[in-house]
């Protein structure tokens, strides 16, 4: 019986899916079946996006369901698996410069009445980083060290970092795997470097390059 595998795709703050079709093509390219789920980061609460990517990555009929987030996407992705996970398929997750460790950017943001509506009821997610960790999930992270980005405009980041959030705050004692790259944020869903690794991740669960074996 042929299975059926699916990687669900969710974008960052101020993306929304069309930033994630570069990433989608290339990993298409590679055999891969992608689905983008997008959602209203700034003006929908953490909750009920929460709710929604759960009802949506459950009508995708897959027997195999990893998932690919950027950034705040990675964090939404981990509180929903962390809640619904065990009523969806069996799955990788790569995180791509998401802030598990809350985003100092965010933080700095909230405190300025004049940024603070950018981010919205992002807030909650960004400033928390990774609450409960997913049960029974390899997960892994990619962090990017181009320090290109508007995040360095708010203060001094921790090097090295993307020029959003710092390598620092993308680490966690929970991942199977954390790779850096020479990309900025917005280069973490471009790159042709960063499809290769999260292929590699969604075959084998280490970024490492290793021979693999056909895709489920």
């Amino acid at each position: 019986m042929v299975q059926v595998a699916r990687v669900a795709l969710v974008h960052g703050l101020w993306y929304g899916r069309p930033a994630m079709w570069p990433l989608k093509r290339k990993l298409s390219a590679r055999g891969w079946w992608c689905e983008s789920f997008g959602y209203a980061a700034v003006h929908r609460d953490a909750r009920s996006n929460i709710a929604r990517l759960a009802e949506w990555a459950a009508g995708l009929e897959a027997d195999r369901l990893d998932f690919v987030g950027h950034s705040l996407g990675g964090l939404l992705t981990l509180a929903m698996l962390a809640e619904h996970g065990q009523r969806l398929p069996p799955g990788r997750v790569v995180l791509l410069g998401s802030p598990l460790q809350g985003s100092e950017v965010a933080r700095r943001m909230a405190v300025n009445r004049l940024l603070r509506p950018l981010i919205g009821r992002a807030e909650e997610l960004l400033e928390r980083g990774a609450g409960q960790w997913p049960a029974g999930r390899e997960i892994g992270a990619i962090a990017g060290t181009s320090s290109l980005g508007g995040g360095q405009l708010l203060g001094r980041l921790q090097k090295p970092h993307d020029g959003t959030v710092s390598v620092a705050e993308t680490r966690h004692p929970e991942l199977a795997d954390h790779i850096e790259l020479p990309v900025s944020h917005t280069g973490l869903v471009l790159s042709r470097e960063v499809a290769a690794a999260v292929d590699r991740f969604l075959l084998v669960g280490r970024f490492a390059e290793s021979s693999c074996g056909p895709r489920v």
